[in-house]
């Protein structure tokens, strides 16, 4: 077996390998047509870009997945995952042009306008060159929160690259906040500290589109597992607030709030009251606050115009229209939704009856990135934080897929799925039918064995 030793340092290699492909052909300023596999193949980024990026990656990943075999204590993973992470902190973002998104947006909530009235082409910005095309003509699709911390970046920042710099500051931070979470959620669950911490700080995923992509998921992921956390100390409006914060990121962070209910030691509908109500002051106060309103809600809907076949519904659509279906993906598409609600009630319902609320949490949220219209590889990383803190087994099938997605993406944001449309469409609907029944399996594990450590409620305090 191969000692911690040389898991950190081959870890570290393919970090500092990915840092040089950043520096070398990360997302830079103005955009340009991205790295493809035909650009690769005609050598017109020469030769070390490619073999930085497919040997950093290789590295990594091995490491990561070798590495939950061999990791001696929670101290250890925390520092080689800050390690892994120090190469890519001075370089150009990976994975994504979002970063000048997050920037254009903050510079446009600094200057007071609203950045959900339209995108850079119509109310502008300084940077808006570096903007991705796919994106330019669409509002903020995020919550208030994000905005304010985005215009405090683009304040302090000032300059394009101060402001990406503060904004890898805030996904740092966030980062961080999410380690300090692990510890208390693994311990009411009966989890090794040690693997929840490797899992989730030193997945590839998490550094390539955190730390060196600047992802608000960062702060989104953070102030959710800070939710949970607290409300399993009894804090129901503390817990609320944070939620409420959480919403004010990503909109999805909504899914795991009916779950904390039952952690808090108190009847549920006090519970409940004690959480809608903190969530609900907390957003309301961030809106009124920046000036913004709730305007975002009606943005998110400009968040699905991708179509490719990381999404198991939209693989499925594609599928079918591959066949001869015609508009199939639409209609898959809305199928999801009404599967994701379904699927969300019978959680719900779940926990409700005893079972394991942190468990329901993080596969409502597996159940909400897998049903969703639209799928980025980041997405995994919500899922990934709550059930590596709570899931007893072996966690193969839960370091897989990650460690696959992280590869999915070339150094400046280019998706490989966009170049295998037709067999990623087919090969996915295998699969999801594999994952919907691995999902199901594990919720219909016997609650009472998940809990046995006290990650289960009392069905009796269900009662007023």
């Amino acid at each position: 077996m191969p000692r911690p030793f040389l898991v950190r340092y081959a870890g570290l290699a393919g970090s500092a390998l990915l840092g040089g492909a950043a520096y070398l052909g990360g997302a830079h300023r103005p955009w340009e047509p991205t790295v493809t596999p035909l650009t690769v193949f005609r050598g017109q980024n020469g030769v070390l870009l490619p073999l930085f990026w497919v040997a950093g990656v290789t590295l990594l990943i091995g490491a990561w997945l070798v590495g939950r075999r061999v990791v001696p204590s929670a101290r250890w993973a925390y520092v080689t995952a800050g390690l892994w992470a120090l190469p890519l902190l001075p370089f150009l973002p990976l994975g994504s042009y979002d970063a000048y998104s997050y920037a254009c947006q903050g510079w446009q909530q600094a200057g007071g306008l609203n950045p959900y009235a339209g995108g850079v082409d119509l109310l502008g910005c300084p940077w808006a060159d570096a903007v991705a095309p796919t994106w330019r003509a669409a509002p903020a699709p995020y919550g208030p929160v994000f905005l304010v911390l985005a215009a405090a970046a683009a304040k302090v920042g000032g300059s394009l690259a101060g402001t990406v710099a503060m904004l890898r500051l805030i996904a740092v931070l966030g980062v961080a906040a999410i380690g300090a979470c692990l510890p208390p959620l693994a311990r009411r669950a009966g989890v090794p500290v040690e693997r929840a911490v490797w899992l989730v700080l030193a997945c590839p995923l998490l550094l390539i589109h955190l730390v060196s992509g600047t992802h608000n998921d960062a702060v989104m992921v953070a102030l959710l597992a800070g939710g949970l956390a607290v409300a399993a100390t009894g804090r129901g409006w503390v817990a609320g607030i944070l939620f409420g914060l959480a919403v004010g990121v990503k909109a999805t962070a909504v899914v795991a709030l009916p779950f904390a209910i039952f952690l808090i030691p108190r009847a549920w509908w006090r519970a409940g009251l004690e959480l809608a109500g903190g969530a609900v002051g907390a957003l309301v106060a961030v809106s009124l606050g920046s000036g913004l309103g709730l305007g975002w809600v009606g943005a998110l809907a400009d968040s699905g115009v991708s179509v490719q076949w990381t999404s198991p519904p939209t693989a499925i659509g594609m599928t079918l229209e591959l066949i001869g279906v015609p508009h199939a993906v639409a209609v898959t598409r809305v199928l999801g939704i009404v599967a994701l609600a379904g699927v969300l009630l019978w959680l719900f319902r779940r926990a409700w009856r005893g079972g394991d609320a942190l468990l329901h949490a993080g596969l409502a949220l597996a159940a909400t990135v897998l049903l969703a219209p639209v799928f980025h590889p980041w997405y995994a990383i919500w899922p990934l934080t709550i059930l590596a803190a709570t899931l007893r087994p072996d966690t193969r099938w839960l370091a897989v897929p990650p460690a696959v997605i992280a590869a999915l993406c070339l150094p400046d944001g280019y998706n490989l799925a966009l170049a295998t449309k037709a067999q990623g469409a087919v090969g996915m609907t295998v699969a999801a039918g594999y994952l919907a029944w691995k999902v199901l399996h594990e919720a219909n594990r016997d609650p009472g064995r998940l809990g046995a450590a006290g990650g289960g409620p009392d069905p009796h305090r269900l009662l007023p």
